[in-house]
């Protein structure tokens, strides 16, 4: 009985010291929660005799009631306070303020910089371009002429009475770089593209891509299969050290014959499929694979375009979808959430 004599004039006091309803929820807890000590004193009660069960009982519960009226109390005067600050524009300074929400990165951003991380630990400098581009750049010194039928691959836009275009891919940024510098080098060109198609769960029209270069005496296929198994092995693993290190899950590629106007000979570079461990399923047609980017050795018409000869030189040149890394690192199946600034889909990551 001295004790629920103590524990309510503890409480009382408690509850009249609080400045805002967190400290109240947190004294509620502590006499009133399931642990709380009002709550093990009447577990404890059912071991007394029944007369002194039957007193202790009683008074329990009315001090657990009175516990809970002065919360309920004091919890409508902060709130009367707090609604009536707002109405005269009256600032009570003795009350706590609200912290800020702190905005964060678009997934699209984070994974961007993890990219350039990844590359960066290898060697490779990040580079940047103009998004609006001339057919020179666009087409003309990556090999494809103004009759080839692969121009049409991209879906050009181009702008009004103009003869610039919305660059179809950051290669551009290559050939930028390589007239103004000299190998041995190695590049990424992550940035924004575009390309005029209709919107579905895997297209958009304005999406991101990072491309890389690397050109050098002796730079093979196999060098260029070493540094992109090293690449998915770190951007996939949920700890970098642990991949690092051997550990993590082993990501499988493999590498196909393919075409591109760039590139001799060209390939397409396939991840196992994270979703079903290679064992396949929708996500990846049933075949275990995902496409994840296209790849080659530079052509040699490429590196005359921007006045190396290609005799000198060799070297390979990658391009990738950021949007499709994150979709796969994520699990994502539709492209345009990340550009429908949906903030229920953004605050996930």
């Amino acid at each position: 009985m001295a004790s629920l004599k103590s524990l309510k004039k503890q409480a009382q006091e408690e509850i009249t010291k609080t400045r805002d309803l967190k400290e109240l929820d947190t004294i509620f807890k502590k006499y009133l929660g399931k642990r709380g000590k009002i709550t093990q004193i009447l577990s404890k009660i059912k071991n007394l005799r029944k007369e002194k069960r039957v007193k202790v009982g009683k008074e329990a519960n009315l001090l657990k009631n009175f516990i809970k009226q002065k919360i309920e109390t004091r919890a409508k005067k902060m709130r009367d306070i707090s609604a009536s600050a707002e109405e005269t524009g009256v600032i009570d300074i003795t009350i706590p303020g609200k912290r800020p929400l702190f905005g964060h990165l678009h997934p699209l951003t984070q994974v961007q910089k993890k990219v350039e991380e990844i590359f960066q630990s290898l060697g490779f400098s990040v580079v940047e371009g103009p998004e609006i581009e001339t057919e020179w750049y666009n087409f003309d010194a990556l090999n494809i002429p103004k009759d080839h039928p692969a121009r049409d691959a991209w879906n050009t836009l181009w702008l009004k009475d103009s003869e610039l275009l919305l660059r179809t891919q950051t290669s551009p940024v290559q050939i930028r770089y390589m007239e103004k510098n000299n190998p041995p080098l190695r590049i990424i060109a992550p940035g924004r593209t575009f390309r005029h198609e209709a919107t579905d769960a895997s297209h958009e029209v304005n999406f991101y891509q990072v491309e890389g270069l690397m050109i050098d005496k002796k730079v093979s296929a196999a060098n260029f299969r070493a540094i992109i198994q090293e690449f998915f092995q770190r951007f996939f693993s949920e700890s970098a050290e642990a991949s690092r290190e051997g550990g993590g899950k082993q990501i499988k590629i493999r590498i196909r014959p393919s075409y591109f106007p760039f590139t001799e000979p060209s390939f397409e570079v396939d991840m196992s499929c994270l979703n079903c461990q290679g064992k396949g399923c929708s996500a990846c047609s049933q075949t275990g694979w995902m496409e994840m980017m296209g790849a080659g050795m530079v052509h040699p018409n490429v590196y005359k375009a921007v006045g190396l000869n290609p005799k000198n030189w060799q070297g390979f040149a990658f391009g990738m979808g950021l949007d499709r890394l994150a979709m796969m690192k994520y699990k994502i199946n539709d492209i345009r959430l990340f550009y429908s600034g949906d903030l229920r889909f953004l605050q996930q990551f």
